[in-house]
């Protein structure tokens, strides 16, 4: 397994990523190679001690920034890290590819790079919100908007993903809307819920509100990416809140620290649950080849959990089983007088 890892575009620099990569290296195996400014990678690894000599280091001194326009990766900046990594794999020169840099860009570079699977008309970023179980939410940014078909095949796809990597022989579907009752939503959401309610390999379960994502409503939930990011913004922020106000309540005084050290473990767990650097990154679903996008504030840890994500997807056959599941005729077809 070769992972090709973006060392650029992240809030937090060179110096994370790098500690990211070399915490998977010691747990994972496996061989990188760096995309990024050596000279900086260099003076990283001279300064925490890190042995370059088992990775591989593609210079450049080119990097797609936060406000780039998504097709900066494709035009002015050919020579970034983002879009050398893509083409690295593209080329063969590795399995998975992984990046915290900018999520447009990323898409719009794979998509056009990477490529997307035969028949997928748009790749989707899927992400693991943190309840129990898990429900899996695409598109979470990538498609701003969306026609009816992409959505049934974001829910073949996603249903492909949490087949392989969680187990669920039937995952439940829903479509995510702002009320259970199958006439609810935009024309969109209608016309999206008898595309979905007859389509073959799909467990569809109707339509969910956010209020239900939290209580076992489905496993897979598909929107369009605005309101896809939308949701998976304020789940994060929520979570955040909350352990802010806990953190308050328990050091009010000498009573709730007492209380607090009493259920440290079990908050320390549910801190977990709700902090995105031991979920990892994002895959883009629908492309030949794996791609995952990191978050855009990702620390060693996340880097590291990001790395065993992409490893698990590589090694999970996700991207034939998704194949599989656009087979069916219903997914495959194509809405007449679609605007590409």
């Amino acid at each position: 397994m070769k992972l090709i890892i973006d060392c650029m575009g992240g809030d937090k620099g060179v110096a994370e990523v790098l500690g990211g990569v070399v915490a998977a290296k010691a747990e994972f195996g496996g061989e990188y190679l760096l995309v990024g400014n050596q000279t900086e990678i260099a003076a990283v690894a001279a300064e925490r001690g890190y042995d370059l000599g088992a990775f591989e280091i593609l210079h450049t001194d080119v990097a797609i920034v936060m406000e780039d326009e998504p097709m900066a990766v494709m035009k002015e900046k050919k020579d970034s890290s983002m879009a050398l990594g893509l083409r690295a794999l593209a080329d063969g020169q590795g399995d998975a590819f992984v990046s915290c840099g900018n999520t447009g860009a990323l898409f719009c570079g794979a998509s056009l790079t990477v490529r997307r699977i035969k028949g997928v008309h748009r790749a989707a970023i899927a992400a693991v919100l943190p309840f129990q179980p898990p429900v899996l939410l695409l598109d979470a940014g990538a498609n701003v908007t969306v026609q009816p078909d992409f959505l049934v095949q974001f829910a073949a796809m996603g249903s492909a993903y949490m087949k392989a990597l969680y187990g669920l022989e039937n995952p439940r579907v829903g479509l995510l809307n702002n009320g259970a009752e199958s006439h609810k939503g935009t024309p969109l959401q209608t016309e999206a819920y008898g595309l979905l309610s007859h389509a073959d390999g799909i467990n569809f379960v109707g339509n969910v509100e956010g209020g239900n994502l939290p209580n076992d409503a489905c496993d897979v939930v598909v929107t369009d990416g605005f309101t896809g990011n939308v949701t998976l913004k304020t789940i994060e922020g929520i979570g955040k809140l909350f352990m802010k106000r806990m953190k308050g309540i328990f050091y009010a005084n000498f009573l709730t620290k007492l209380a607090g050290g009493i259920v440290k473990k079990p908050l320390g767990r549910f801190k977990k649950d709700f902090d995105v650097s031991e979920h990892g990154g994002s895959p883009i679903l629908g492309l030949r080849k794996p791609v995952i996008k990191a978050h855009g504030s990702s620390d060693a840890r996340a880097i590291r959990s990001a790395i065993c994500q992409a490893i698990r997807y590589a090694e999970g056959g996700i991207i034939a089983s998704v194949e599989a599941s656009l087979a069916a005729p219903e997914v495959a077809e194509e809405t007449p007088n679609r605007k590409e």
